[in-house]
């Protein structure tokens, strides 16, 4: 419990001890997000736009936990907040498969189940809201066939290999990229979208004197990193086609500098997840069990007309 009261200090919200100490006084809504992990900037962003939503409406209280990264304690987050009572549970699985059955034992005792941008490998769940992760890693590897003219190596900066956004930013690369027989995989260093990941992994590239001529990184995070790295290194990023996803605002600024060639983007779906969350409080039905945003792919040709995510 300390943890959790520790995250929701850090955006200036409370957690009363007597939350749930009496059933019989709680007039409010409870939701609740489990959230993998605050160290992540779009993450952070994530839990904000849920804080935003929820509090328009003084009848919700909502409540997160920060697993700092760690499956096993997103579980034991989840998990406790189900043992609390709460009327709705948020979360963005870390592992798809490791954290099937915990919720879909929480869906099971009635307590509805949202899932943000990562999906279970299963069908015990009530709300998925995501983009088509392996659209948007296609449409990458097509930018980067354009950009290399057909023929290049490309480091591949790679999102958590256990959740379903690492997965299909991996398999639709790797889908588009067999159809362009003189692009290669020069290496895959798993960064899992932290930027001083990044950084470490790609000066750990140039410290091996491995051959690339783009990176590919699985999200804007690690795309900054690289860019970083790389000016670090005495190498101009401008030089090197580098594709990121998210769109936030330093992968905007990176834009317009020519130093990150392209992002699509990839809203945080925190918005999109209260809006489900309280179709449900409020008695109504969702439309749709999975609901797919709509991701653009942004370039220097359309930098100044798409705004950010955050």
């Amino acid at each position: 419990m300390q943890r959790r009261q520790f995250g929701l200090l850090a955006l200036g919200l409370s957690l009363a001890p007597q939350l749930f100490a009496n059933p019989s006084r709680q007039r409010k809504h409870v939701v609740a997000f489990a959230q993998d992990t605050m160290a992540n900037d779009w993450r952070a962003a994530q839990v904000r736009d849920l804080q935003q939503a929820f509090g328009k409406r003084p009848d919700i209280e909502f409540v997160f936990s920060d697993a700092g990264g760690d499956t096993a304690r997103q579980v034991q987050d989840i998990e406790q907040f189900a043992a609390r009572g709460v009327d709705i549970l948020i979360t963005s699985p870390r592992d798809a498969d490791l954290m099937r059955e915990p919720i879909a034992r929480i869906h099971r005792r009635g307590i509805p189940v949202i899932l943000l941008s990562r999906r279970v490998n299963g069908e015990e769940f009530t709300h998925f809201v995501t983009a088509d992760n392996r659209a948007i890693a296609r449409q990458a590897a097509q930018y980067l066939a354009r950009r290399l003219n057909g023929k290049g190596r490309i480091l591949m900066l790679q999102h958590i290999p256990t959740s379903t956004p690492g997965q299909l930013r991996t398999e639709g690369f790797m889908d588009e990229l067999a159809r362009h027989p003189g692009l290669k995989i020069a290496a895959i260093k798993r960064a899992d979208s932290q930027r001083a990941l990044a950084i470490q992994k790609v000066e750990e590239a140039l410290a091996e004197n491995l051959a690339f001529d783009a990176i590919y990184a699985q999200s804007d995070s690690m795309a900054l990193g690289a860019i970083m790295a790389l000016k670090k290194a005495g190498r101009d990023p401008r030089h090197i086609p580098i594709t990121g996803i998210d769109f936030i605002t330093e992968a905007r600024n990176a834009i317009r500098a020519g130093e990150l060639d392209a992002s699509f983007t990839y809203p945080t779906f925190g918005r999109e997840g209260a809006e489900a969350a309280l179709t449900l409080i409020d008695g109504g039905r969702l439309a749709m069990r999975e609901r797919i945003v709509a991701s653009i792919a942004v370039t220097r040709d359309n930098v100044e007309r798409i705004e950010p995510v955050f």
